[in-house]
């Protein structure tokens, strides 16, 4: 694997530290409402039989198995984490699906993805694109590994737009949130997701960011009143 800086490799250790209980946080903290916003960000991709898909910063392997239950048999999918603890996790889920011969899961930060130029119909990557420490080479490197007309589905938290709605936001996120997650899990990781949040570009910024790195057709849907967004590009035929 790529030689990680030391801010990647902080972030990496957080992530092995809470991976015990990212799902259950995931599902208490967001109350569930990150499975739909996962569902929503996949049916953006558009697979075709026998293709192949590549989820980053894939985690515990929601969005490799959402991809799995949206796409035929013939669909390959391939899941990378630069976290090992998150594998492992991520590992014993897939292995206990019905989609276990189709998702492979693999060691890589999206910085230095091993795979050759051309590889995947579709790249997605959930709530992960905020921690990769450089995001330019990292959007840069997905843009790589797609095939031409396929398509980059980013997932991620935003600020709400809505003034009122901003406000109660940002009360949860700030104040009550990492309260809740070290409760169970590791306070500090929970108060690193709304400061990643808060210094992650809005979304015009963004998305000059992945045409930057040579994807085009650009658009973005806002979520549960803009809590989060997906971000959609393809790569030029």
């Amino acid at each position: 694997m790529a030689k990680l800086t030391e801010k990647g490799r902080a972030i990496r250790r957080m992530f092995d530290e809470i991976a015990p209980r990212y799902d259950l946080l995931n599902r208490l903290l967001s109350f569930g409402i990150d499975r739909r916003w996962r569902r929503v960000a996949v049916r953006q991709l558009a697979v075709p039989p026998g293709g192949r898909v590549l989820d980053v910063a894939t985690g515990t392997g929601d969005v490799a198995l959402e991809i799995a239950r949206q796409t035929g048999p013939s669909v390959r999918i391939v899941g990378a984490d630069f976290t090992q603890g998150m594998l492992v996790r991520g590992r014993e889920k897939v292995a206990a699906s019905r989609y276990a011969g189709r998702i492979e899961l693999v060691n890589a930060p999206c910085e230095a993805l091993p795979h050759p130029d051309g590889t995947f119909d579709g790249v997605t990557i959930a709530f992960g694109i905020r921690n990769v420490v450089d995001r330019d080479r990292g959007l840069a490197e997905m843009a790589r590994v797609l095939k031409p007309g396929g398509r980059a589905v980013i997932l991620e938290f935003a600020t709400p737009r809505s003034r009122l709605f901003r406000a109660v936001y940002l009360f949860y996120f700030h104040r009550l949130l990492p309260r809740l997650g070290g409760l169970l899990s590791r306070r500090s990781a929970y108060q690193y997701l709304p400061e990643s949040v808060q210094e992650f570009p809005d979304r015009q910024t963004f998305l000059a960011m992945m045409a930057a790195a040579g994807l085009t057709g650009l658009r973005h849907l806002d979520l549960t009143g803009g809590i989060a967004v997906v971000y959609v590009g393809e790569k030029p035929r």
